[in-house]
């Protein structure tokens, strides 16, 4: 392998300025060797070594501008900000038309959160530099941080403008544009930018991922497609590829496309995960179930892969097995959620209602604040005759869905169980208001009560 002559050049400095640290001999270096070690220094983390280099340097060469712009970025980067600033008015009284001086300024203003006054320096750079890409790219920056998108965007363009190999600026652009809800108008912004570039895998990629947000998952087929023609070791493209084939129904596609990414990288439970799936979809349990264990086996913290093979043992009725490995779930994490309502709903399938009713309690206690799950929970409280207990939870349930029918249904018959009449029609009257049709709810759930005359006149009033 032959190095080109600036990187052999680069190499030998490097190297020449070790070996002078180890001899504590002083060689001779010209000021952009001492530049281009500093700033190496800095690229690898060794702030020690760069400040040895900037000592140096600035003894061989006092009047550097160069090194005293290295300087004032070190002193930025130790947020010595004032004496960072103070430099650089010695060196704009020196050389006011350099425009490295005002991007350091605007570096030092945006440190200090004053963003407006960093683009005017950046803006007064752009008089001066002969690189547009890169000043239009720290204005667009600057505009992020304000969290003005839209100015952020059109910088962000107009330095793909200068540069359109600027893959940073490019993950900005489509950022702005999906941050500000402009999907449509991003996939516009792509195809010119492809027209200009079109072996961007990047930009294939990131209209992939914009048409499958707007459910186009033909074009986002495609799209991904053509990143993987131009990077054919792309993972990310084949994955969602993947996720897209999986949408059109074209599951034996999306299989192949989530092999590719295992045949490329290491296995990925999201990969095996989505596999087990596809071969679910395609009635081949065999396979979904070998994947599904796959997934557990990589990961065992993800739930997802949890969740599935429980799910697809509960599709199966087979409950016993379904239990076995939502158990093995919550052995390895018992505060998640999802788990103890899939261990409640086997147990309830089961008829274990005491198990079921801890597992709603669960669910809840560790953040499950879905409605269904609310009145899942009740309905298990009714089996086992715990009424007072069942109000208890509908009240806490009704902090969370304040108009809800299904819950005022409920409190009525509860109420009405514990021959609580007026607290009973109050929760009735809020049902029938809410939601008059639904008003067989008490029949599904409290038969005795549905059959009460008291109650049937009730509900013909409130019809009137």
């Amino acid at each position: 392998m032959h190095l080109d002559h600036d990187e052999e050049d680069y190499n030998l400095s490097l190297s020449k300025f070790e070996s002078m640290l180890k001899t504590n001999k002083v060689l001779f270096f010209d000021s952009e060797e001492f530049e281009e070690i500093i700033l190496h220094y800095l690229d690898m983390g060794k702030a020690t070594l760069a400040k040895k280099a900037l000592k140096l340097g600035l003894e061989q060469h006092p009047k550097s501008t160069g090194l005293k712009l290295v300087q004032v970025e070190m002193l930025v980067y130790d947020d010595k900000l004032d004496q960072a600033e103070k430099l650089l008015n010695e060196l704009y009284a020196i050389e006011p038309t350099n425009e490295e001086i005002f991007i350091q300024k605007a570096n030092i203003y945006s440190k200090r959160d004053n963003h407006e006054k960093a683009v005017e320096f950046l803006q007064t750079a752009l008089k001066y530099t002969e690189d547009f890409a890169d000043v239009y790219n720290l204005i667009g920056m600057e505009y992020l941080f304000m969290d003005n998108l839209e100015l952020a965007k059109e910088n962000f363009i107009k330095c793909l403008e200068e540069d359109f190999e600027d893959q940073s600026a490019l993950y900005n652009v489509v950022y702005c544009f999906e941050f500000l809800d402009q999907n449509l108008e991003a996939i516009e912004y792509l195809k010119t930018y492809i027209d200009r570039n079109p072996y961007s895998e990047i930009a294939w990629h990131q209209s992939g991922r914009l048409y499958y947000g707007v459910k186009d998952y033909e074009n986002a087929v495609r799209s991904f497609e053509f990143a993987t023609y131009i990077d054919e070791e792309f993972v990310g493209a084949y994955m969602e590829k993947g996720k897209a084939l999986e949408r059109l129904k074209r599951y034996e596609d999306a299989i192949e496309s989530y092999n590719k990414t295992i045949e490329l990288d290491d296995p990925t439970s999201y990969a095996l995960l989505r596999i087990g799936k596809c071969y679910e979809k395609l009635g081949n349990k065999v396979q979904a179930l070998k994947f599904f264990n796959k997934t557990v086996h990589e990961d065992p913290l993800l739930d997802k892969g949890w969740i599935a093979i429980t799910d697809f043992y509960v599709r199966q009725k087979n409950y016993q097995k379904a239990l076995y490995f939502v158990n093995k779930a919550l052995a390895i994490d018992d505060q998640n959620r999802l788990y103890w309502k899939r261990y409640a709903t086997i147990n309830k399938a089961m008829d274990h209602f005491e198990e079921a009713e801890f597992g709603y309690r669960k669910a809840v206690e560790f953040g499950d604040y879905q409605l269904d799950t609310w009145l899942f929970w009740v309905d298990i409280m009714q089996i086992m005759g715990e009424y007072n207990n069942a109000i208890l939870t509908l009240i806490q349930a009704a902090e969370y869905f304040p108009d809800d029918y299904e819950i005022e249904y409920r409190m009525a018959g509860f109420h009405m169980l514990l021959n609580e009449e007026e607290k009973g029609n109050y929760h009735l009257s809020n049902g029938l208001r809410l939601n008059f049709k639904h008003n067989t709810i008490i029949k599904e759930l409290f038969p005795t009560v549905w059959d009460r005359t008291s109650v049937q006149e009730y509900i013909a009033k409130h019809k009137k």
